[in-house]
């Protein structure tokens, strides 16, 4: 399934590749495999940037904090979230590549207590001060219990953030709640007593990796 974040550049893409046939077919016929195989990589590529694959939690639990993308776990420290929650916390960071799904999804059912937008530079995602400095959205999640903190962070590559939730908000663990285009990173800040269930390295997939255990 494809993301309607990718629908204005698949049709752009399909534009491009239609103009490349036309001019191998017109000026370099002998070599109109060439375009084929350029047409049809451009494409691909394009689909593979915004494809969607549909995904059911396969625990539904308050206390799991699941995967809010796809990606690697580039970061997992103590830290100090004071943007908001204003307290220590656990910061889990999953680094988004290009070739990953950009879906970002729902880690937990909750009320949305809080959203802001942050406009920012676009250092590359893996840099220290990209958390705070970089264009940026901040989404607090409130199940009732416990507050978790998603950032989505922008790099150089990814300079377009879609968020597609609202404050007061409830929604349920697994469902989509925004895109980053091209990749980039995504936070997590967990309660300090949150139990980590991941590790440095390791490749996690939205909805399916379990990346926290909230204390019950």
């Amino acid at each position: 399934m494809i993301h309607k974040e990718g629908i204005p550049s698949i049709l752009l893409a399909v534009l491009v590749s239609s103009i490349i046939m036309v001019l191998f077919y017109l000026y370099l016929a002998n070599f109109l495999w060439i375009g084929g195989l350029l047409s049809a990589f451009i494409l691909i590529t394009i689909l593979q940037f915004f494809r969607n694959p549909k995904r059911h939690i396969p625990v539904v639990d308050e206390n799991l904090v699941y995967a809010p993308a796809d990606g690697k776990v580039v970061v997992i420290e103590n830290t100090t979230e004071d943007e908001y929650l204003n307290e220590k916390t656990i910061q889990v960071s999953i680094f988004m590549s290009p070739i990953n799904v950009h879906v970002n999804r729902m880690p937990l059912n909750g009320a949305v207590e809080y959203v802001k937008y942050h406009p920012g530079k676009y250092l590359v995602a893996w840099h220290p001060k990209s958390s705070t400095e970089n264009e940026r959205t901040t989404i607090v999640i409130n199940n009732g219990r416990y507050k978790v903190l998603l950032r989505q962070i922008a790099g150089a590559l990814a300079r377009r953030i879609k968020w597609y939730v609202n404050k007061g908000d409830q929604l349920n663990q697994g469902e989509d709640i925004g895109f980053i285009k091209f990749g980039s990173r995504v936070d997590l800040f967990l309660p300090e007593n949150a139990l980590i269930k991941v590790k440095i390295g390791q490749m996690v997939y939205g909805n399916i990796d379990v990346i926290a255990e909230l204390p019950r």
